[in-house]
């Protein structure tokens, strides 16, 4: 398995946390492993060009240290739908380069850890799908549930539209984004139960935690570490 696309239930629901402690939980077993985050909206201007900082977290996690271009091919100022960033910026987002970028970060790794936009269907572009991009990269789907009031619809949706798509869901991730949640256990009990894939682990309410130290809450399955071991 020489990748992961990581995706979620919704926007701001922690999919570049659960994309930086994946890294470090693959780093912990040997893997070479690199993230990458194709398109991002919302990036700052810096000296050695936009940056954004979901990104840049993506890049520190890695090992080795990919270049940020071939981490995130496609950096777009504003912080809007990727579709309106792009018109913004006068930028036409094609597959290719993305491809193209990937394939650089897969012959120094191990495994290269995607993460996607918003929600499974949010475009990457007018006529570039997420699912598109998985296809093309022949890679399953992590999805990271974030868990509140509504997770159970969103999750069963989600994984849903991820099949329904031709992409294969691997596992999910549970992220606790509020702290305050009722009858947390129970919601995931009847999450495990009505998504068509095994949970990986749920990473605790923590704003500042180290991703390294999250790590010890995942359980990665054999298939996906086995050649690192």
């Amino acid at each position: 398995m020489p990748g992961l696309f990581v995706t979620g239930t919704d926007t701001g629901i922690g999919k570049t946390r659960a994309s930086s402690v994946l890294l470090h939980a693959l780093r912990a077993r040997g893997a070479r492993a690199v993230g990458m985050k194709p398109l991002a909206s919302g990036c700052e201007r810096t000296p050695d060009g936009w940056r954004n900082e979901d990104a840049l977290a993506l890049q520190a996690a890695s090992v080795p240290r990919p270049r940020y271009a071939d981490v995130n091919p496609y950096a777009l100022p504003n912080p809007l739908a990727p579709q309106l960033a792009a018109r913004d910026a006068g930028v036409d987002v094609q597959l290719a380069p993305i491809l193209a970028a990937h394939a650089r970060l897969q012959a120094q790794a191990d495994v290269v850890v995607v993460e996607g936009v918003g929600g499974w269907l949010a475009p990457l572009a007018d006529t570039l799908m997420q699912a598109d991009l998985v296809r093309a990269l022949d890679i399953p789907v992590v999805l990271v549930v974030g868990l509140r009031l509504g997770c159970l619809n969103h999750a069963f949706l989600s994984a849903r539209a991820i099949e329904a798509d031709g992409c294969r869901l691997a596992g999910w991730i549970g992220n606790a984004i509020d702290p305050d949640m009722a009858r947390r256990e129970d919601n995931l009990v009847l999450l495990a139960s009505g998504l068509p894939a095994p949970c990986w682990g749920v990473l605790p309410h923590a704003v500042e935690a180290d991703p390294t130290a999250l790590s010890r809450f995942l359980r990665l399955p054999d298939d996906i570490v086995r050649g690192a071991d």
